[in-house]
């Protein structure tokens, strides 16, 4: 079955305090901003990478969005908002999602304006209702033209390239098969359950990152899914940490993760509450 999901185009992370944020990203990922926007009651500052972006939002003044933002801030504090998988067509995925059943809004047209620049991006974009994706917002995005890269403002070797991971946490992980591979059209490329670990952990393939679902074997009753973390990748986990720890992030040892010989370690703090991993993927074949 072929999926109209061509990638994952960005991740949004809510946060109380974007300047703050703008500078701990810069930091994390040792790349600038590539865009930033205010208007409609939200400001916005965009990562963009190799293979995603990471939308920074906040809330400016008292309007609808204002609102809703401060809500979900109030709600569960900062961190991981909802995941947006691009798309070529939207019209088309809407469809597909009423298919589905997973009650899509009606396709909308968008726009933003760089304050840096004055330059405007336009999209159109349709979302599956929150509930009939498990608690978890998803978004799909049609974009009419590329992002602006953000430039490396650290060696390359120690600056994050792309991203590797992105994690849900689920509590029934067969639901959650169900939604991202036999509905949504991701390619799952492994099943794994460790009682060793305690988890169950499946792999679904989205262009060239993973989406991961997670589940703790321990888990009672089903409840909602949620966005759980992200693993960005580095091309030298060891001088990547050597950077962050420099920068003052309280970040772990590295050491060997989960995947044959990848390295990895975590970032515990400045992420607006995500929960972080480096890795540094296996050697090229």
């Amino acid at each position: 079955m072929t999926t109209p999901i061509t990638g994952l185009d960005h991740v949004t992370v809510l946060t109380r305090d974007i300047a703050a944020a703008v500078d701990s990203y810069e930091a994390l990922f040792g790349r600038s901003v590539a865009w930033r926007a205010r208007g409609d009651g939200t400001d916005t500052a965009i990562f963009s990478l190799g293979n995603t972006s990471l939308e920074l939002l906040a809330a400016v003044g008292d309007g609808p969005a204002a609102a809703r933002i401060n809500e979900v801030l109030a709600q569960q504090g900062e961190g991981l908002a909802s995941a947006c998988f691009r798309v070529d067509d939207a019209d088309r995925m809407a469809r597909r999602l009423t298919q589905l059943q997973l009650q899509p809004e009606a396709v909308a047209e968008a726009s933003s304006v760089n304050l840096a620049d004055g330059a405007t991006l336009r999209w159109r974009r349709t979302r599956a209702a929150t509930a009939a994706a498990h608690g978890v917002k998803l978004f799909f995005l049609e974009r009419t033209a590329e992002r602006p890269l953000s430039s490396a403002v650290s060696p390359a070797a120690a600056a994050v390239t792309g991203l590797d991971h992105l994690v849900v946490s689920t509590s029934d992980a067969e639901r959650a098969a169900a939604l991202y591979g036999a509905r949504l059209g991701l390619d799952m490329r492994l099943d794994l359950t460790r009682e060793d670990w305690g988890v169950r952990l499946m792999f679904f393939r989205c262009d060239d990152l993973i989406v991961e679902i997670a589940q703790r074997l321990k888990d009672g009753a089903a409840r909602t899914d949620s966005l759980m973390g992200l693993s960005w990748r580095v091309a030298d986990a060891h001088a990547a940490r050597q950077r962050l720890a420099a920068a003052g992030f309280d970040v772990s040892e590295v050491r060997p993760g989960r995947k044959p010989k990848t390295l990895i370690f975590t970032v515990r703090n400045r992420t607006c509450g995500v929960p972080t991993l480096m890795v540094q993927p296996p050697p090229a074949r």
